[in-house]
């Protein structure tokens, strides 16, 4: 890849970026009393033997297990033979006690993720077998149409400050399906993730993260695939991701507690992915309080989603988005706009914070059907800044809207004609 500026920090991010090494030491569930119709308590144990020896692979062996919530540990591979599947449990008792989780970017008190870790180091979910939340209208998903009033409360509390332990979330916040938490070294690679409850990988305030040639489908409401929050040096390669919501998000907390804990996602390579449905491909936000940094995107292929590159942000989330690279990105299709960037979305410009965005360059993008190329909507007091489109290939149904942005453009085309005048892409 030639070097064009910027790039070469994706290489960096892929060079620094390392997943964990595990002892040859092999943990079998079965051998610590792990049974199909009820493999938790097994399962548990295992990887408490695990850890206590200074760590190894704890086994899921091919067929079906029934568990509640798993609870990682440093040191600790949690592997997912080929032909196993664990199926987790629809039962909400099951993921108590409440563990320190984020939901849609607020701080909260709630049940445990299904697969879980705390301040860990050196942890990881591999082979290729199957987690299965269990997910549907019956069970988790019916929380979407319930959570209103318990998830303003919620609101209520970061605003005013209301400290972690004080806020114990009641019945209808679901959790995320996999989540790290303040974690070092995290890999997960290789497993499909079927059904999930809510958001399927969420890693939180984590450092040095892979996740590669893992399988995501799901459709249920907000399951994003990844959301990738507050977190620093990831890597996200081969992955293959249909989703009830966004396909790979970046986040970092919200309003009032994104700007209390103000940490940002940053150093973050997406390549070889493919992102089908639904919402946002590649989003950054809605809640990016704590702001992003620093974005690579190359070699992968988008088709279904309403956008390609999705930035959310208004004056009550606010944050700052800048350095996002997209490089040799195919769209088949997208429903909407292929970039849409709306300082005026959501709340809108109802709120005491000026989001920033800058530096976003899109180059030797191919889009092959998209209903618009650009929606770009920035303030008078904060317009959008250095937006670049490079040997980008358009063709779409209408025209773009650009308003407030610092638009520049080289070697674009929009249905076959060269664009030589903004005016050509609105």
């Amino acid at each position: 890849m030639t070097d064009t500026p910027g790039w070469p920090d994706a290489d960096r991010i892929r060079a620094d970026v390392r997943p964990p090494v595990f002892p040859a030491v092999d943990f079998p569930i079965t051998s610590y009393g792990a049974t199909s119709a009820d493999a938790g308590p097994g399962i548990a144990a295992a990887v408490e033997a695990c850890n206590a020896s200074g760590g190894g692979r704890v086994v899921v062996p091919p067929g079906s297990w029934h568990t509640g919530a798993i609870r990682l540990r440093s040191s600790v591979e949690l592997h997912v033979s080929e032909g196993a599947t664990l199926l987790f449990s629809t039962d909400p008792a099951d993921y108590l006690p409440v563990v320190e989780t984020r939901y849609e970017g607020l701080e909260v008190l709630n049940h445990s993720p299904m697969i879980y870790a705390d301040g860990c180091t050196d942890i990881a979910i591999t082979g290729t077998g199957t987690l299965d939340g269990q997910g549907s209208w019956d069970s988790w998903w019916q929380w979407f149409h319930e959570c209103d009033e318990e998830f303003k409360v919620l609101r209520e509390q970061s605003f005013f400050g209301v400290p972690l332990a004080d806020r114990i979330a009641g019945r209808r916040l679901r959790s995320s399906f996999v989540q790290p938490f303040n974690c070092t070294n995290v890999l997960i690679e290789g497993v499909t993730v079927v059904r999930s409850p809510f958001w399927q990988i969420h890693p939180v305030l984590c450092r040095n993260v892979t996740i590669r040639d893992v399988v995501i489908d799901s459709q249920g409401p907000n399951n994003d695939g990844i959301d990738l929050e507050s977190c620093r040096s990831v890597v996200v390669s081969g992955c293959v991701i249909d989703a009830g919501d966004d396909c790979i998000a970046l986040k970092s907390g919200r309003e009032a507690d994104g700007l209390r804990v103000d940490v940002p996602t940053e150093d973050v390579l997406i390549e070889d992915c493919e992102l089908r449905v639904k919402y946002g491909a590649i989003t950054l936000g809605s809640d990016l309080t704590g702001g992003i940094r620093n974005v690579y995107v190359r070699n992968c292929r988008i088709g279904g989603p309403y956008f390609a590159l999705y930035i959310k942000t208004n004056s009550v989330r606010g944050g700052f988005v800048e350095n996002v690279y997209l490089r040799d990105v195919t769209v088949t299709n997208v429903l909407k706009e292929v970039v849409q960037c709306n300082f005026h979305r959501g709340e809108g410009d109802t709120g005491p914070l000026t989001p920033r965005v800058r530096n976003v360059e899109l180059r030797d993008v191919k889009v092959e059907q998209a209903r618009n190329a650009l929606l770009l909507r920035g303030y008078r007091r904060s317009r959008i800044e250095d937006f670049r489109l490079v040997d980008c290939d358009f063709t779409v149904a209408q025209p773009s809207t650009v308003q407030h942005t610092a638009l520049s453009f080289d070697g674009v085309t929009v249905n076959g004609h060269p664009v030589k005048d903004v005016h050509q892409i609105r």
